[in-house]
């Protein structure tokens, strides 16, 4: 039992805003409401351990789909991003004219920089940097670029041909969109350490188990298997 003493100093090490969000779910008692922080802050780290497994799952299974995107003996696809995100025109509602890839190409182009390796060139021969390894641009790219890849501008020229190749036979793009978009918020609130009260988080570990599932049902059940999620999630202070 954390004692009233003990939280005298909460606003200082959370700010008055932050610990003011757990005060209100705690209905003013300031015991429930650090209880209540010490809940969110399990149950980020439990989705934070599922996420990481679910997102390598995710972005090796886009890596294999592309890779029917490049003829046999081409460079790897994360080398060929005008091949695989052309420029594609559209116009927004406002009338101006944007390319919708451009996104894409500028996050592989950021994702092979920071991973090509850094070496010293004392004798300024002009030695190019060895090339990044497939594997280690892939490590590079944020989860933004994997969310994104389930949207509808991408469901002509990827997702029928190559992208649906990265789940279960007959799966809908729209319901990988439906998870992915969810999981990214979840996987951002995370991330930056904010609060999961007010969230639907049963619903968002029900997108984890959803989304690995249409990935592979033995990930489905290892991710299950190992996660702390469920047995949190039914331990909310009350």
């Amino acid at each position: 039992m954390t004692s009233a003493r003990a939280v005298d100093w909460i606003e200082t090490w959370l700010s008055k805003p932050r610990f003011d969000v757990y005060l209100q779910a705690a209905n003013q008692d300031r015991e429930q409401a650090v209880r209540l922080y010490e809940w969110n802050s399990a149950v980020s780290a439990a989705f934070h351990h599922d996420l990481s497994h679910l997102e390598v799952a995710l972005r090796n299974a886009y890596d294999r789909a592309l890779g029917h995107a490049v003829a046999a003996g081409k460079p790897h696809w994360v080398f060929q991003a005008t091949t695989i995100f052309p420029s594609r025109w559209q116009r927004a509602a406002n009338g101006t004219r944007y390319d919708v890839n451009e996104t894409s190409r500028r996050l592989l182009a950021e994702a092979i920089k920071n991973a090509t390796p850094k070496f010293r060139r004392p004798d300024c021969s002009g030695k190019q940097p060895a090339t990044p390894s497939p594997g280690k641009v892939i490590a590079e790219l944020s989860f933004g670029f994997w969310r994104y890849l389930s949207a509808r501008r991408h469901h002509d020229p990827l997702w029928i041909p190559y992208l649906h190749l990265a789940f279960r036979a007959g799966t809908d793009r729209r319901d990988v969109d439906k998870h992915v978009e969810r999981l990214h918020r979840l996987r951002n609130r995370v991330a930056h350490h904010e609060p999961l009260l007010a969230l639907d988080v049963q619903g968002h570990w029900k997108d984890v188990q959803d989304l690995a599932a249409l990935i592979s049902p033995e990930i489905a059940a290892y991710i299950s298997a190992n996660s702390s999620c469920a047995r949190l999630l039914a331990a909310r202070p009350r």
